[in-house]
């Protein structure tokens, strides 16, 4: 500290005697400073990188290529304790003052999320492992989407990462069983739930008699990724026959020993945990846990409180749209019977059954056909990589369970995946399929994600550090999709009144989460008083209601995002078209949102501002 005051004390004293203040970084050496922060942060994500075989092959490359994540605790730890140390690091190397405004920006992010790490990190047992999209199904439909079968060394590598679901189970096991001795437990419904699921995975061949129950969803595409192998004259048939046995000694004496471990531990504990399902705020340190969810899903600091009147204030808004939509359709009656009238009518369902099913990807993907040729109005980048609709596997297919987006590989090998619900055809009415397709295909996820990640290939001055075109925030992304299904009216879709309609029926849906998840999580409502407002205030079909009540219970804060983004974006689309005038364009601005990786709401709304304020000058 002494050493310190002193060149405090002597700047002041040169100061006093009128010596020239030291003059800032020239334009060059910002350049300079702002490339090396680039190089530097680019090693630092490589490193971090090759930490995680999974998130490689989801990127594209085959580098440990037989590997799945370590899971563990410590491993988490070492992580933790790797970003503080680059932190750290960047700081020393780096001055703020001495970059560019884009590269600040990068700094300020890599920086930022050491704060989100130590919080997902304080409150690491308080998420649910084996609840919802847990890894008893994610390590499954990961190898079978994501792991592609090129060469000989390909196979051997997915039959090897197969072995590998077992301890990577074990160690998510050990690490529930800690949660559980903190007193942090998933509600008795998921404990039902990840029964069936794991039911689902270890059902046919190789686990139960061969024509009892088909093939496995695992051994199905093992089988027919070593087929293509051989039919490109990769492998011989002795080759063949040897995987496919290698594939289904490891599933029968690794993997599904593994499965019985958990079903067993899960059968066991069920008996402790809660009959009635409760928020996070029954939970020890519930509260902070819930206010740190809050936190990192909206990038914002509003309260529960301040979220939830929001959701109210937002409800009522969209009814008085709503009104409007019954009065244009012709329906004599009140909002409520109008609502019932969209839930029950048979119009508005396809046939409950796979015939049904195939229809709906197929209107699905007729709309987002029909979107593309839209899009070059509204928009300057557009995605190379291309987007295919389809039905969830079976073995993790929930009925009236939400529709998702799983992207592509950012050189475009892969295509992005646009994922629909499909076992319960009476959850999934008519009149959302054509928003639902805008929000998790054209011009919403799809076009987000896939052109954050195409940012990687760009050179040049203004070249982004590869972590920003990886990285996500939920409030962005979500964000964006539900702010894609009011733009894709704007563009002229989404015309007749009960499509426009299933357009604020999917708005009112999110609007009904910041009430509905503030009230289970930080307000004490029962699973029965979250059904009911859903219910009184939408039309959502009853089946896909009580799925996401269940979501909501078990993943806190996730489905506050989606609503507070929108808003966000929205205010900075109004704000620019207010003060630019005849000199708004959305092709421009949308490149402003898209063209620099998914940021925080403020970091974006700085931007933003900046953005707008050079337009004015220009």
């Amino acid at each position: 500290m002494r050493a310190i005051f002193g060149v405090a004390a002597l700047a002041l004293g040169l100061a006093a005697c009128g010596a020239p203040t030291p003059a800032g970084p020239t334009a060059e050496e910002i350049a300079k400073n702002s490339t090396d922060l680039v190089a530097y942060l680019d090693a630092e994500y490589e490193e971090e990188l090759l930490r995680s075989p999974q998130e490689m092959t989801s990127q594209g490359r085959k580098e440990r290529y037989g590997e799945l994540d370590d899971r563990s605790e410590k491993a988490l730890d070492e992580e933790l304790a790797w970003r503080k140390e680059s932190v750290a690091d960047m700081k020393a190397k780096f001055k703020p003052d001495a970059l560019s405004e884009d590269a600040r920006l990068s700094y300020d992010i890599w920086e930022m999320e050491l704060g989100n790490a130590e919080k997902r990190n304080e409150f690491r047992r308080h998420r649910y492992i084996f609840g919802r999209n847990g890894a008893h199904t994610g390590l499954v439909n990961f190898i079978i989407n994501q792991h592609r079968v090129d060469e000989k060394s390909d196979a051997e590598a997915y039959i090897s990462r197969v072995a590998a679901i077992a301890p990577t189970l074990d160690t998510l096991i050990a690490r529930a069983k800690l949660a559980a001795a903190d007193g942090i437990r998933m509600p008795g419904f998921s404990y039902d739930m990840t029964t069936d699921e794991v039911k689902r995975v270890t059902t046919g061949w190789p686990f139960t008699r061969a024509g009892v129950a088909g093939e496995s969803a695992l051994f199905a595409d093992g089988k027919a990724k070593f087929t293509k192998l051989l039919d490109d004259k990769k492998i011989t048939p002795p080759e063949a026959t040897a995987l496919e046995l290698q594939l289904t000694d490891v599933m029968t004496t690794k993997m599904k020993p593994a499965y019985d471990r958990l079903s067993a531990w899960v059968a066991e504990d069920k008996k402790n945990a809660s009959p009635t399902p409760q928020g996070a705020g029954s939970l020890p340190n519930g509260e902070a846990y819930y206010n740190a969810m809050l936190s990192l899903m909206t990038t914002t600091d509003m309260t529960a409180d301040q979220i939830h009147q929001l959701g109210l204030s937002e409800v009522a808004r969209i009814q008085g749209e709503m009104e409007k939509v019954k009065d244009e359709a012709g329906f004599k009656g009140t909002l409520q019977a109008f609502f019932a009238f969209m839930r029950t009518d048979k119009q508005f369902y396809l046939p409950n059954t796979d015939a049904g099913a195939q229809q709906y990807v197929d209107m699905a993907t007729k709309h987002i056909e029909e979107m593309k040729l839209a899009l070059p109005k509204y928009f300057g980048r557009l995605p190379k990589a291309d987007l295919i609709v389809k039905r969830v596997e079976p073995y993790r297919e929930e009925p009236g369970g939400a529709q998702h987006y799983q992207s592509g590989t950012p050189d475009g090998s892969r295509p992005g995946i646009y994922y629909a619900h499909l076992s319960d055809m009476n959850a999934m009415p008519t009149y959302m399929l054509e928003d639902i397709a805008y929000h998790e295909g054209l011009p919403g996820h799809h076009m987000q994600i896939s052109i954050q990640q195409e940012l990687e290939a760009e050179t040049g001055p203004n070249k982004l550090p590869k972590f920003r075109t990886q990285y996500g925030y939920t409030a962005y992304s979500e964000g964006w999709g539900l702010y894609a299904e009011a733009l894709s009216r704007e563009m002229g879709f989404l015309k007749d009144p009960y499509s426009h309609y299933g357009q604020l029926s999917g708005e009112i849906w999110r609007a009904i989460r910041l009430v509905v998840d503030t009230g289970i999580h930080s307000k004490g409502w029962t699973e029965e008083q979250a059904v009911k407002y859903f219910t009184e205030n939408s039309s959502i079909a009853e089946g896909a209601i009580a799925s996401e009540v269940r979501r909501y219970i078990t993943t806190a804060g996730q489905a506050t995002a989606y609503k507070i983004g929108m808003i966000r974006l929205q205010q900075m689309r109004d704000k620019a078209r207010t003060e630019l005038g005849d000199k708004f364009s959305y092709p421009a601005f949308h490149d402003q949102i898209l063209g620099g990786g998914a940021l925080p709401m403020p970091v974006l709304e700085k931007k933003i501002d900046r953005w707008i304020a050079a337009q004015k000058k220009a």
